[in-house]
């Protein structure tokens, strides 16, 4: 699976955008998962996106060239919005803001993936659509209302996909899917060009697989869009320095919601372990008002505007709708303009009273959910085991706080777990670099130990045969040169086109490899795959270290016209 940076690697080493775009492709076809994406760019859109990022330059273009997955309530110029309603759907002349923002930065939106209709819910099963299966678990439902862009995420289709939040959208599927998940502080991301849940509290949220990437995303999507008049010039505060000494809050004991699940409530001990551990002051907090706010967002007037947002629509075509989001969005019939100016004192009075709470703290950490859901689940009690899944998301826009889901190390059943930072606004780039801080204490070691590979051929990013390591859910570390005691060859009748490394007496030289994780059930199918003379030994790295990777048996380059001259394969098949 490639980040950012693999990426950003594999261009620099002259992998063309349309391989590995293609490549994207390809996976999502292996996954056979009809239910993530809507709609596919056609081939004549991607040629003309591609044509349009011009030549290679990261430090102008930081994304150039890295593909991206789009929830399809958000406008792409070319694709269809549906909002997972076929009688909605229309054709937008002009990209969302967030889309133009990241299309200057050099990414590439590949689809349109699917959602909880009207981005209303939180369970990504209320789709006129196959819903997408959840990555981790299918028994389990893949979290909504950003579904899809979790799912393509978590699968490796893409590096990073583009959800909304407003009650938790893009927090619950990233921790159903193990993923991280950036609720921006409101308006720091132009919503314009995105069909509307509650347009006052909505964000455009990320996905990735880090936090750091994360970060990068945002800041190449985000900034003032005057033409938005919920768009603000967000100032982010300085990053803490390390963890130590930070105050975080988490609910009381008493006021921790589970819904009966034991394992979840185990993980979430943990996981603040693992943050004292850290050299973290954890501090119980009550949390009766907060579970208050978040009540008043689904079972108070504030569903209206998501009645607002589709008026015309709603009153003409009512049928259209998903059966469960007809019947939440209609409940606005029933407030009155009274009900909603009570609403909105009651939740000023919340505000100021959970105020010295907040402020007594640095962050928050809460469950992202108070359990798992599985499908079978959702389909019984589809508005009940909704709000069980908004428990800790649904107050925070409510407060204008930010949040950052992290997924930590799976339950004990093998389930997903997960938590999510929240802070105040304007701490989006806090809670990024403390989360890449936290990272490895929130998620335990794996209960194997990784292992590390050379390639140095076809299986190169952005080569024909990289897609099975990607397949294998190995994950890209660097590139770098081995030891000047290898020769290289070109092998004759291999197809597709290989090289043979062979380990040299003299007439070696540094050959450029790339080095890729993988745990030991996956190298150990990687390696039975592997077809003679290439075998797979210890090669001795320019650091002096050594791993794994592919050589050639002498025999096997008998009459092979030898490269080494060209210090890797990748310049020998440019030349080529």
């Amino acid at each position: 699976m490639l980040d950012l940076q693999g990426y950003r690697a594999a261009y620099a080493n002259g992998a063309n955008p349309r391989d590995l775009i293609n490549a994207a492709i390809t996976r999502l076809e292996k996954v056979d998962d009809a239910g993530i994406f809507l709609h596919l760019a056609d081939k004549s859109l991607l040629t003309t996106m591609i044509e349009a990022i011009g030549p290679f330059d990261p430090a102008a273009k930081p994304l150039w060239g890295v593909p991206f997955a789009v929830k399809d309530n958000i406008d792409v110029a070319g694709m269809p919005t549906t909002a997972a309603c076929p009688a909605y759907a229309f054709m937008p002349s002009e990209d969302a803001a967030v889309i133009a923002k990241l299309k200057a930065a050099g990414a590439i939106p590949i689809g349109k993936t699917n959602l909880d209709q009207f981005a209303t819910g939180l369970v990504g099963l209320r789709t006129p659509y196959p819903a997408p299966h959840n990555a981790l678990d299918p028994r389990l439902a893949p979290g909504g209302s950003s579904s899809g862009s979790a799912v393509a995420v978590a699968r490796g289709i893409v590096p990073f996909a583009l959800g909304t939040d407003t009650a938790g959208s893009g927090r619950v599927p990233a921790g159903l899917n193990g993923l991280v998940g950036l609720k921006p502080s409101l308006g720091a991301l132009s919503t314009r060009g995105v069909v509307p849940a509650c347009r006052s509290l909505d964000c455009v949220s990320i996905f990735s697989t880090d936090a750091t990437d994360a970060w990068r995303v945002f800041q190449a999507a985000s900034g003032f869009d005057k033409a938005e008049p919920y768009s603000r010039d967000v100032i982010q505060a300085p990053p803490w320095h390390g963890v130590e000494g930070l105050t975080v809050g988490v609910p009381a004991k008493e006021d921790r919601v589970f819904d009966g699940s034991k394992e979840s409530e185990a993980a979430f001990e943990a996981a603040l372990e693992s943050l004292t551990s850290a050299g973290m002051t954890v501090r119980e907090l009550p949390f009766a008002d907060l579970h208050a706010i978040a009540k008043l967002l689904y079972e108070g007037p504030w569903v209206a505007e998501r009645y607002a947002a589709i008026q015309p629509f709603i009153e003409e075509q009512p049928e259209a709708l998903h059966p469960v989001t007809r019947e939440i969005i209609e409940k606005a019939r029933h407030f009155s303009a009274a009900d909603a100016f009570s609403a909105e004192y009651a939740l000023s009075d919340l505000r100021r009273r959970v105020a010295p709470l907040l402020a007594s703290v640095d962050l928050l950490c809460v469950p992202t959910a108070p359990r798992n859901a599985t499908v079978e689940q959702v389909l019984a009690d589809p508005v009940g085991v909704n709000s069980i899944l908004g428990t800790y998301t649904n107050f925070v826009n409510l407060l204008g706080l930010c949040g950052l889901t992290l997924p930590c190390s799976r339950r004990p059943d093998g389930e997903p777990a997960s938590v999510t930072l929240l802070a105040p606004d304007g701490h989006d780039l806090r809670l990024a670099t403390l989360a890449e801080q936290l990272s490895g204490d929130l998620t335990a070691p794996a209960s194997e130990e990784s292992i590390l590979a050379a390639v140095v051929g076809a299986h190169l990013s952005g080569m024909a045969l990289n897609f099975q390591l990607q397949d294998l859910g190995a994950a890209f570390v660097k590139e770098t040169e081995t030891a000047p005691v290898y020769r290289l060859f070109a092998l004759p009748d291999s197809t597709p086109p290989k090289p043979g490394m062979l380990r040299a007496a003299e007439g070696g030289a540094p050959i450029k490899v790339e080095i890729w994780r993988l745990t030991p059930s996956a190298f150990g199918r990687f390696v039975a795959a592997i077809p003679g003379p290439l075998g797979i030994g210890d090669v001795r790295l320019a650091d002096g270290s050594a791993v794994k990777g592919f050589l050639v048996e002498a025999e096997g380059v008998r009459g092979a016209e030898e490269i080494t001259g060209y210090g890797g394969w990748r310049a020998y098949m440019a030349a080529r």
